[in-house]
């Protein structure tokens, strides 16, 4: 009723059907946190919205969830239900790396899973109860903030649990998405690829986490050619960091914040650093970079890309540095 004509009140429905009002009431409830109607105004004026094409809501307890068999009972609905080809392997493949995480990573009891539609667009978003993300890695590697911990889950290959996680998964679905975001500790890191832009700010999360993916079916990139920027035979030797994510104050001058960038770059054979948005670089961080971690690690490849002019300038004079 709701989607013929709109929207329905729970009168419309106690004359349709001759429950209770009660009765009505419950099933009401039940479809909104199904996510099939959207609840607009109060008291009187109160009415249901069909909203089932637009988004859906899942929840289960985390306890020998897995992810592959909820993904098979999104795909079957609206909105995936109609997406096919690479299209759905590339939302297949985020889904389930976020869900996992959520599983094995968490310590959680319960999430709940999103699915709708924006525009063009499809997204989810999986939300977990558990010791948060940021949390995790603080923990892992005796990190101070949340920010630092967000920073080297940015690199790629950051893992809480080495033995049966790569770490690669943040960081390709992160690539993979229109736009894609992360919140845990009241943090939240935002990546927008189609504007080619990267942000950190402030999250309502504070207890557990919540990863958001949303991408064009007609448009997101193919698993292999995502994999392929990324990989040599196979195998993840080549990360992209967004240098501003480091930045302390406006400007970066220090030689730690070179070193909080750099740290555990070793792992690469190829280092591809963004200065996007970043409009001057000072002369120690420079140094560190190019120089002094390029001499202590020759067998990794620095590349830079969006560099300002001033900023190549200095890259370039501490580059010519390494083989004085």
């Amino acid at each position: 009723m709701a989607k013929e004509r709109g929207s329905v009140r729970s009168g419309d429905l106690v004359k349709a059907t001759g429950k209770s009002r009660q009765a009505v009431h419950n099933n009401l409830v039940a479809l909104c946190r199904e996510g099939l109607l959207t609840r607009e105004g109060a008291g009187r004026s109160a009415h249901y919205v069909f909203a089932g094409d637009r988004e859906r809501i899942y929840d289960y307890a985390l306890e020998q969830l897995d992810e592959a068999l909820v993904w098979e009972e999104v795909q079957d609905r609206p909105p995936f239900s109609n997406s096919t080809g690479s299209a759905l392997n590339g939302f297949a493949y985020a889904f389930t790396e976020m869900l996992n995480n959520a599983i094995d990573h968490s310590q959680g009891k319960h999430v709940s899973v999103r699915v709708g539609t924006e525009d063009e667009a499809l997204w989810f978003s999986i939300e977990d109860d558990g010791i948060g993300a940021l949390a995790s890695v603080m923990n892992k590697f005796d990190l101070a903030t949340p920010l630092e911990a967000l920073q080297e889950i940015s690199k790629g290959k950051t893992t809480t649990a080495p033995e049966e996680h790569s770490g690669e998964g943040l960081f390709f679905v992160s690539k993979l998405a229109d736009a894609f975001s992360l919140e845990s500790q009241e943090l939240q890191w935002i990546v927008d690829n189609v504007r080619h832009d990267t942000a950190v700010g402030s999250s309502a999360v504070s207890v557990g986490t919540r990863v958001r993916f949303q991408a064009n079916p007609a448009t997101i990139q193919d698993l292999r050619e995502l994999f392929g920027a990324y990989t040599t035979d196979l195998a993840f030797d080549t990360t992209q960091t967004v240098v501003k994510l480091f930045e302390i104050g406006h400007v970066f001058v220090s030689r730690s914040e070179a070193k909080r960038l750099l740290h555990n770059l070793e792992r690469f054979r190829h280092v591809i650093l963004d200065f996007a948005g970043v409009d001057q670089i000072g002369q120690g961080f420079a140094d560190e970079v190019f120089r002094v971690w390029r001499r202590a690690h020759p067998e990794v490849r620095i590349s830079t890309i969006n560099t300002e002019p001033a900023v190549g300038w200095m890259v370039a004079r501490a580059q010519r540095a390494v083989s004085v």
